[in-house]
C-alpha cells in the first residue's frame, strides 16, 4: 500500500494583500463621498435627537428628584413616620418617668410600713377601722347610688 499524494492544483481566487490595498485606495474617494452625503442627510435627525435626548434626560432627573423627595417625606422611614415615632418616643418617656416616680413612692411606702409603727397604726385606723380602747370611730356613709334613667333609650 502506497500512500502518495498526487499533484495539488493551485488555489485560485484568493487575492494577494497588495491587491486588497490597491482596491481600498481606489475606492476611498467614493466611500468618503458617500459618508459625507450620509452625514449631511442625517445631520437634522441627529440634531433633533440630541435636543430631545437633553430634554428627556432633564425630565428624567426631575422625575427622579421628585420621587426621591416623596420617598424621603412619606416613605417607610420618611420624615412623617420619623416625627410620629419621635412623638411616640417622647410620650413613652413621660410614661416611664411617671411609672418610675410612682414606683419610688410605693417603695418608700413599703419601707415606711415595714419600719415605722406609726404608719402601720395609721393604716390600721383608716382601712380596717381599728380603734384604741376608749375611742369611738365615726364612719361617713358612702355616696348615694345614681338615679335610674328617665327615658327608655338609656336602658337599652
Amino acid at each position: 500500500m502506497e500512500f502518495r499524494v498526487g499533484h495539488i492544483p493551485k488555489l485560485r481566487g484568493l487575492p494577494t494583500p497588495e491587491d486588497g490595498l490597491r482596491a481600498l485606495v481606489d475606492q476611498a474617494p467614493r466611500a468618503e463621498a458617500w459618508a459625507e452625503r450620509a452625514t449631511e442627510r442625517m445631520r437634522p435627525l441627529l440634531t433633533w435627537f440630541y435636543r430631545t435626548y437633553r430634554r428627556l434626560a432633564t425630565a428624567a432627573v426631575a422625575v427622579l428628584t421628585l420621587w426621591l423627595f416623596v420617598h424621603v417625606m412619606f416613605g417607610a422611614n420618611g420624615m412623617v413616620v420619623y416625627r410620629q415615632k419621635r412623638a411616640e418616643y417622647q410620650e413613652l418617656q413621660k410614661q416611664l418617668d411617671q411609672l418610675q416616680k410612682q414606683n419610688q413612692q410605693y417603695s418608700e411606702r413599703v419601707k415606711s410600713l415595714q419600719n415605722d409603727p406609726k404608719t402601720v397604726e395609721k393604716e390600721a385606723r383608716e382601712q380596717l377601722h381599728y380603734a384604741r380602747p376608749g375611742e369611738v370611730v365615726y364612719v361617713a356613709p358612702g355616696p348615694p347610688p345614681p338615679p335610674p334613667p328617665s327615658n327608655r333609650s338609656a336602658r337599652k
